[in-house]
């Protein structure tokens, strides 16, 4: 790139550049990179398009490019995603926060209302935590809240406390190392266990775009054949943790809906399952009350 590559060039013919490689949203992954090369928020980029990138700037957003078009996530190159207008750091050890978690984000703080005097902490589980974006998210907004955050993968719960750090709630957030809720204290009980676990199914897997399938952790993608292996261990664990009146909230694939109610309904402890849409008309969560 020459000295005659101004800020609006570069961004042009990066977007183009990334868009031939696959890219779902060059324009947009062409502006946060450049950001992230010049240290600068995005929006400040739009006062500076004919401004002459520094050649440090250039070589470090070629950089980015390069892994970029080579199916590296946006957010693990830039090491943060938003989520639910906060911002949430990530790692090749966590998956990406999408944009379908906030729905049960959103709906496990309209469930609390319920539950305005449970005579002490609102207990809630997020099993599964990842980077922590339920748990932080709830511990936020949830001043009332204490919260279990378990993960498999130390890993994941080294970047789930770090968030948990930034965010000012790392307190009021138990982080437990284990397989569901198999180190979790057998005497904890909850008002509220929260999941987004892995559900992508064996086919589902192959059929992924290739900077999901071959960049973010398998451990938190896949899930058997028909990709209900975890969903099927967590209803009946979940169980025996809800205290009498609480609800489980699962993140699903649309594909999985009717296995996952089936599920749920066999287990013979909870009301009938509901199901929420996400904004784009698919099955995204799966809620269910527990019974006495």
């Amino acid at each position: 790139m020459s000295e005659s590559w101004t800020i609006g060039r570069l961004l042009e013919w990066t977007a183009d550049f990334l868009g031939q490689h696959g890219a779902d949203t060059p324009r947009l992954d062409a502006e946060v990179l450049l950001a992230e090369a010049r240290g600068c928020e995005r929006i400040d980029l739009y006062a500076r398009f004919n401004e002459l990138a520094e050649e440090d700037t250039r070589m470090a957003f070629r950089e980015l490019v390069r892994r970029r078009s080579e199916g590296m996530p946006v957010a693990y190159l830039v090491g943060r995603r938003e989520f639910y207008s906060l911002s949430f750091r990530v790692s090749p050890d966590v998956l990406v926060p999408r944009p379908e978690t906030e729905l049960l984000v959103m709906t496990l703080l309209d469930l609390v209302k319920e539950f305005s005097d449970v005579g002490g902490p609102l207990r809630i589980a997020d099993v599964g935590t990842g980077s922590g974006i339920i748990a932080v998210c709830a511990a936020k907004y949830l001043p009332q809240a204490q919260l279990t955050a378990v993960d498999i993968s130390p890993a994941a719960l080294a970047v789930a406390a770090r968030n948990a750090t930034d965010h000012g709630v790392v307190e009021r957030i138990d982080f437990v190392e284990g397989d569901l809720f198999s180190a979790v204290p057998e005497d904890r009980q909850f008002h509220f266990v929260a999941s987004n676990p892995p559900y992508i199914s064996t086919d589902e897997l192959e059929a992924l775009m290739p900077e999901v399938r071959d960049h973010e952790p398998r451990l938190a993608l896949a899930a058997g054949a028909a990709g209900t292996d975890v969903i099927e261990r967590l209803v009946p664990q979940a169980a025996e943790r809800l205290c009498v009146g609480g609800t489980l909230l699962i993140e699903i694939s649309p594909m999985i809906q009717q296995a996952v109610i089936d599920l749920i309904i066999a287990d013979g402890r909870y009301k009938t399952p509901s199901v929420a849409k996400d904004l784009s008309g698919n099955a995204r969560l799966v809620t269910a009350r527990r019974i006495g």
